[in-house]
């Protein structure tokens, strides 16, 4: 136990000294012990949640070396520059280097000179590689995205399976420590099983962010939504996700059009130019960078300040993954996704488009459906996101979502639902929700006469509504329960419990009243409310010191070769242009501020504050 108690104290210590922060956050502080302890870990934490300290700082204690298993270049390039930059002995191999720098960074392992080693999945695959990592102490093997693992995941890379074997053949078992940002309980099951971990300790941390502003916005034009918010946001970082490269290519040509420097990233363009993008976007060369969801993972860019979704994204899992780049270093970020029904029939054209067995493609459709649910939900946005990953939480409303901001009037919807709900009942279930908004709408299509729908009580009977309008409310009616589609290409929408109550008139259904439909140039009320609370916040930092110590970090970190937020992130600088620290001791008392990094660049910016004294 004494034992126990001196590592986390040595942790703590590492923890100030190097990454500059006093005292671990409570998901991360959990991990780290059952790590120490010698115990396997399974962590899902937030993207921005510090997941890689969780076990860089064990890395610092063990004897030997961890072997962190990661599943992207950039990202491995990135860990690496942190950690050198903190004075942390790291390396990573991967196809970018020759055979010769492989050799070398093996060596320097067996000398005892790495405390972590970043390789790809793929080469744990490799026998002469397998046979090098016998000979070395190995104490722990971290397995980042390990949701990778899980064919019920999103990101399924069949070379995670390597994992467990390469662990097996190793002359001493190490600690196996995964972590992930998003897993639904199905995917925490498979990773447990296909990693095989030793009975590990799992620990589920607050995906619920409170720096991050949801939003979901149904009726936007969205290319103008999107030009002029990058234009009033033309300071700040941002990612714009498109669902094909068609989408990708248009807006970044208006954005570039417009004079917003901007940068684009899917898998039609070249590897030249895709680096020279993410390059670009990562040293702040270009604040925008609109792309397919062929970018982001592994992308450490702690400053992005938004991310907007153009349409709608598969499910959950790459939604909040996605979302999740933005404010990771725990500023203040919005995450907007443009919704429109055209989003739907994108998605299940890509589904039907990708090769894969039938259970996997009902798996997707089921995905999809819940994706939609949350776009039309009218709960509290960060209450769905944690309902679906099954994480508890206090049922307090964030405050700060699309919906908890809806200050539209509640209004009695029953006598629509009834409607609604008894048109589904008289066309016995078997239908869709397009077919059930043309009965309702009068319409006299070939299949609604085929099935004498016409002649249905209900029929016509929101004809003053467009279908599109029916079709939004029946989505509605599903989101909050009282109605349920089956899964599928094509699905069937089926009455619940509770619609049956509203037939007989036992439960009242009250909602928000319908935002009409936004014509060019108009915002919503809550993209106007957010802006306004934006641009009216108070705020103790002086934005224009800020502003001078971002181009002093700028010019350290051309210097070193390195994206800026590798020399200190966002949140480090504005605390220092509140503090101005012109010592050494109130400079080591900003977050962020470790003692190596303050021996390499610290005086630069004591100076910076002693000449405005």
């Amino acid at each position: 136990m004494n034992d126990q108690i001196t590592r986390l104290e040595q942790a703590r210590e590492y923890l100030q000294k190097y990454y500059g922060y006093p005292d671990f956050r409570e998901g991360q502080r959990k991990i780290v012990e059952s790590i120490l302890t010698g115990g396997d870990t399974l962590g899902i934490m937030p993207t921005g949640g510090g997941k890689s300290i969780c076990y860089q700082i064990p890395a610092l204690i063990f004897s030997g070396l961890t072997l962190v298993i990661s599943p992207l270049i950039s990202l491995m390039k990135d860990q690496v520059d942190g950690l050198l930059t903190m004075g942390i002995s790291a390396a990573y191999i991967n196809s970018t280097l020759s055979g010769k720098e492989v050799n070398e960074r093996i060596r320097a392992a067996k000398r005892g000179e790495l405390k972590l080693l970043y390789v790809a999945p793929e080469r744990l695959e490799l026998d002469w590689f397998r046979e090098e990592m016998n000979s070395l102490e190995i104490s722990c093997v971290a397995v980042d995205e390990a949701h990778c693992v899980s064919q019920w995941g999103h990101d399924f890379r069949t070379s995670y399976l390597a994992v467990y074997p390469f662990v097996n053949g190793l002359p001493k078992r190490p600690i196996v420590a995964a972590f992930t940002a998003t897993a639904t309980p199905e995917v925490m099951d498979d990773m447990i099983s296909l990693l095989r971990l030793n009975k590990p300790s799992v620990f589920v941390t607050g995906l619920g962010r409170d720096n991050l502003a949801m939003s979901v916005l149904r009726g936007e034009n969205k290319r103008e939504y999107v030009l002029k918010y990058a234009m009033e946001h033309s300071h700040q970082p941002g990612i714009v996700y498109a669902a094909t490269r068609k989408e990708v290519d248009d807006l970044y040509e208006r954005l570039r059009g417009s004079g917003i420097p901007a940068g684009r990233y899917h898998a039609g363009l070249s590897d030249r130019e895709r680096e020279q993008s993410q390059e670009a976007f990562l040293y702040d060369d270009i604040r925008v960078m609109v792309a397919t969801n062929a970018f982001g993972m592994g992308i450490d860019k702690s400053n992005v300040r938004y991310v907007i979704h153009f349409n709608m994204p598969k499910n959950m899992e790459a939604y909040v993954q996605e979302a999740g780049r933005a404010g990771r270093d725990g500023e203040p970020s919005e995450c907007i996704l443009l919704f429109s029904p055209q989003d739907i029939m994108t998605q299940k054209f890509l589904i039907e488009q990708n090769p894969q067995d039938q259970d996997r493609k009902r798996n997707e459709y089921r995905k999809l459906q819940q994706m939609i649910e949350y776009c039309y939900s009218t709960q509290c946005l960060r209450w769905a996101m944690l309902d679906y990953f099954g994480e508890a939480h206090d049922h307090k409303p964030c405050g700060t979502c699309s919906s908890c901001t809806d200050e539209r009037e509640l209004v009695d919807m029953t006598r629509d639902a009834q409607i609604v709900f008894s048109c589904i009942h008289r066309m016995r279930e078997r239908f869709g929700v397009s077919l059930v908004s043309s009965v309702l709408k009068g319409s006299k299509n070939k299949k609604v006469l085929q099935y004498n729908f016409d002649h249905l009580p209900t029929y016509g009977m929101m004809r003053e509504r467009t279908e599109k309008e029916i079709s939004e409310l029946i989505n509605t009616f599903i989101a909050e329960g009282y109605l349920a589609l089956s899964e599928g290409q094509y699905p069937i929408v089926r009455l619940q419990t509770l619609a049956g109550d509203v037939l007989k008139g036992q439960h009242q259904v009250m909602m928000r009243a319908p935002e009409p439909s936004h014509s060019s140039g108009v915002e919503s009320s809550y993209s106007r409310r957010r802006r306004s609370a934006y641009d009216e916040s108070p705020s103790a930092v002086n934005e224009t010191v800020f502003e001078q110590l971002r181009l002093i970090r700028r010019e350290l970190a051309e210097k070193e070769h390195v994206p800026s937020y590798i020399i200190f992130n966002d949140a480090t600088l504005r605390e220092m242009s509140v503090v101005c620290p012109t010592r050494e001791a109130d400079m080591l008392k900003i977050k962020g501020v470790g003692e190596m990094k303050f021996r390499k660049y610290g005086t630069v910016f004591l100076d910076f504050f002693q000449n405005m004294e």
